[in-house]
């Protein structure tokens, strides 16, 4: 059910929060869905299982726009991308269903819990990857089975994620990516590619049993919008291994300060 709510001063807020969200989303890969869920329900008080649909139609526009951005920069894997998403997909309607099982207060604490260690499996897999000589490093990157393993896994978590809390599945996503200790680039570039796959067919998914609020959508789109595109600019940017690892450690951190706001909020 699509519906608009009336317009809260808060609202005059959201382009610039999109704007954030749409820089940082496709910069770190994520499409910005991570952060819609936390905002719309704890700052703006949306109920949490509209907040998820609502969730995925405002990431939509990002994920969009930063693609077609790392794709001309030529930032994306479609092989591996497509290796995460065939599982994603199965994951997304898997994650529609469990939405309408839980209550809010669950579905908030579990986004809590799920950020929580997600973020502890990418700051160990960064720290793996600093101890690792360049030939444990090579041998690891190149096990054929590991890799599609490591895709089927992460990609099918990430459906269920995206379905069940509307943040597009990012950080699973982004942690199978870096356990293949592929470049930042190709991490952040494909990533946007599965979290779009995710998105389309959990939107499609909710619109059986969710309700979304274009109010806010409308408020959240025009910034994020602006935000995507200069995203894989300021990327491009980035050329060293220190760098990666700063950016994998801070959004390691936001993921851990997010999570437990959602799991005490």
């Amino acid at each position: 059910m699509i519906f608009h709510s009336s317009i809260e001063p808060v609202y005059f807020l959201l382009p610039v929060i999109g704007f954030v969200i749409g820089l940082f989303g496709t910069m770190l890969g994520g499409g910005g869905g991570f952060f819609f869920l936390p905002i719309l329900t704890l700052l703006i008080g949306v109920p949490a299982q509209t907040a998820v649909i609502t969730s995925l139609v405002a990431t939509l526009p990002i994920c969009l726009v930063g693609t077609l951005g790392h794709y001309r920069k030529t930032n994306i894997d479609f092989r591996i991308g497509a290796l995460f998403s065939l599982t994603g997909i199965l994951g997304a309607f898997l994650g529609a269903s469990i939405t309408g099982l839980i209550s809010p207060e669950q579905l908030k604490a579990s986004f809590g819990i799920y950020a929580v260690l997600i973020a502890a499996n990418m700051i160990l897999g960064t720290l793996k990857k600093k101890r690792m000589s360049d030939e444990e490093l090579t041998t690891e990157k190149n096990t054929r089975i590991g890799k599609q393993a490591k895709g089927s896994v992460f990609g099918f978590l990430a459906g269920i994620i995206t379905g069940t809390f509307g943040t597009s599945g990012t950080a699973p996503v982004l942690a199978g990516l870096f356990s293949m200790y592929i470049p930042l680039k190709l991490v952040i570039g494909t990533s946007l590619v599965v979290v779009l796959t995710n998105t389309l067919f959990a939107i499609g998914a909710h619109l059986l049993v969710g309700q979304i609020d274009l109010m806010v959508v409308y408020f959240l789109t025009p910034g994020s919008i602006v935000g995507a595109l200069l995203g894989p600019k300021i990327l491009s940017e980035v050329k060293t291994d220190k760098s990666e690892n700063k950016i994998r450690y801070l959004y390691a951190f936001v993921m851990v300060g997010i999570g437990i706001l959602m799991i005490v909020g």
